[in-house]
């Protein structure tokens, strides 16, 4: 028989993680419920499901902070997201129907650490943070180092996933995010891609773009970034970055794609976002 922890706090949750690090954490169980005929039943459960400690989505004076338990359908619904950081709530919409957003949480997407999940390469462009608690305190990682493999991440056997945190981009940062798959609709992606560029007196200042469903995990495309700083937006800076990920990216090939279409996907993507910078879309 399987042991069963449905915590009334955050404290309470880790103390139970601390005692059960063997244990299934659950969330909304979109992704773990699907699984579970082809999983040994695990030795215990620590159900997160409702727990108020991992909700909502507030304002501080250092961005926006997501509770991991916030589901997709709350943070589509959120003003606050919808207002600063209107790529997130594009992405979660693309994260299935209806019934899964409204089940699945941001801690479950970042948990499971899905190279195709819809959300992870927003949270790359955005630079967030993810929020770590344990018995031994709360420490943040930043998500550009929490995947750390395929489907694997930094998070310690002790912890659970608490929050995510997200800086507020300012006036000057354009935010762009497409997602390309089989269809239009519920379709897992064959390419995924985020970017925050702020372009400061007509040239690009900073540049972070987020792709998924091109590698192991969710990446940066770091040497597009790198080319991109210092040049204006537009056909000259669109046409660098493909061509510096001719060379960088090294797609997979798997049953929804090859490698050579996702690496003509992703150039194409990222070069459209170049050139949509400099129309001030």
């Amino acid at each position: 028989m399987t042991d069963y922890l449905r915590p009334g706090s955050l404290d309470e949750a880790v103390a139970g993680r601390a005692q059960h690090p063997d244990w299934m954490v659950l969330a909304g169980g979109t992704d773990l419920m699907v699984n579970a005929p082809r999983r040994d039943d695990p030795p215990g459960i620590l159900d997160l499901w409702g727990l108020a400690d991992l909700g909502g989505i507030r304002r501080t004076d250092d961005g926006l902070v997501i509770g991991a338990g916030t589901t997709w359908r709350e943070v589509i619904a959120s003003e606050l997201v919808r207002s600063h950081i209107a790529i997130l709530a594009e992405a979660a919409r693309e994260i299935g129907a209806l019934q899964i957003q409204a089940r699945a949480t941001v801690g479950g997407n970042l948990a499971t650490s899905s190279p195709v999940g819809d959300s992870l390469p927003v949270f790359l462009a955005l630079d967030a943070e993810v929020e770590l608690a344990s018995v031994r305190g709360r420490r943040r990682v930043a998500y550009r180092d929490f995947c750390t493999g395929y489907r694997s991440t930094a998070v310690a056997a002790d912890e659970l996933i608490a929050a995510v945190l997200i800086p507020l981009p300012d006036a000057q940062t354009r935010l762009f995010w497409r997602k390309v798959g089989t269809r239009r609709a519920q379709s897992i992606s064959k390419v995924m891609a985020a970017a925050a560029l702020r372009i400061e007196d007509g040239v690009i200042t900073t540049a972070r773009i987020g792709l998924g469903a091109v590698a192991d995990r969710p990446i940066r495309a770091s040497a597009a970034e790198q080319v991109l700083l210092g040049m204006p937006p537009g056909p000259a800076a669109a046409a660098a970055a493909s061509a510096v990920l001719a060379s960088a990216l090294r797609p997979i090939s798997d049953v929804r794609s090859t490698a050579a279409y996702r690496l003509e996907v992703a150039r194409n993507v990222v070069a459209r976002f170049v050139s949509a910078a400099a129309a001030g879309a």
